[in-house]
């Protein structure tokens, strides 16, 4: 299993013909103070399995801070069809809107994935503790 997309957006979708359209991709995130609580936010993977993976797998994605302590955890499974000889590799994307996430220092979040007994590095985030309100141009608050 690997990991073809990691991102965080403001919002996603799954639009014609199997692709995903996301809108608002931040890798920054900027507070007036700390902790920081994110209002929304949607975490989008897309996990392509290997060819001989069938049936259900569960995985778990946490949120880890910059000393790395979990601070979020989420949690599922992917039903798993293997994939006709030609045709590519099954795969499952996941868009998991995120609500009221709390940072509770400043510095680099990282997203780790867990799936069959592995942990893939998936999309990070770096908050960055600002003076006053954050404005419009330095990213979501």
């Amino acid at each position: 299993m690997r990991i073809l997309t990691a991102a965080v957006c403001d919002h996603a979708a799954p639009g014609p013909d199997g692709k995903l359209d996301l809108h608002g991709v931040f890798h920054d995130l900027y507070a007036p103070g700390f902790p920081a609580r994110q209002d929304r936010m949607t975490l989008v993977l897309t996990l392509e399995w290997d060819r001989t993976d069938e049936g259900r797998h569960v995985f778990r994605i946490d949120v880890r801070d910059p000393e790395g302590r979990p601070t979020l955890t989420v949690e599922g499974e992917s039903a798993v069809t293997p994939a006709r000889a030609g045709r590519p590799p099954p795969r499952t994307p996941l868009v998991m809107p995120l609500e009221d996430v709390v940072f509770p220092v400043p510095g680099r979040y990282e997203f780790e994935v867990r799936v069959k007994g592995h942990v893939h590095a998936g999309p990070s985030l770096f908050l960055v503790e600002v003076e006053g309100e954050a404005s419009a141009d330095t990213g979501p608050a």
